[in-house]
């Protein structure tokens, strides 16, 4: 079993920032990459980030240069800066972390999702 909990959204201004946080906790031996996702008001689930275990990242076209991911191997963490914050970021954004449990099977395991409001 494992659990992935985020943390830290909520309402800001445009232009402003956010600093969102997931921790990944339960049966892991180690995980491979860590993403962030968003899902904005009907629309399909997005991918906005992601960090390798070696530390490569990637990002969607419409927050490179605003965002940031990084990671923390030995807390299980990854972290979103978000800076220059525009309304269209608005959404709930998901974790989700992969990688392989102590009982040598893979996981693909999601947080429960944390809202993310941009509006003056």
């Amino acid at each position: 079993q494992v659990q992935v909990v985020e943390s830290g959204g909520g309402l800001v201004q445009p232009g402003g920032s956010l600093r969102l946080s997931c921790s990944a906790s339960g049966r892991i031996s180690s995980i491979s990459v860590m993403s962030w996702y968003r899902q904005a008001p009907e629309k399909e689930r997005e991918l906005v980030a992601v960090v390798t275990s070696v530390g490569s990242t990637n990002y969607d076209d419409s927050v490179r240069g605003r965002f940031a991911i990084s990671r923390d191997n030995a807390k299980n963490t990854v972290i979103l800066q978000m800076n220059s914050l525009k309304p269209e970021d608005t959404g709930v954004y998901y974790c989700n972390v992969k990688g392989g449990t102590t009982w040598s099977t893979g996981f693909d395991a999601w947080g429960q999702g944390t809202q993310v409001t941009v509006s003056s």
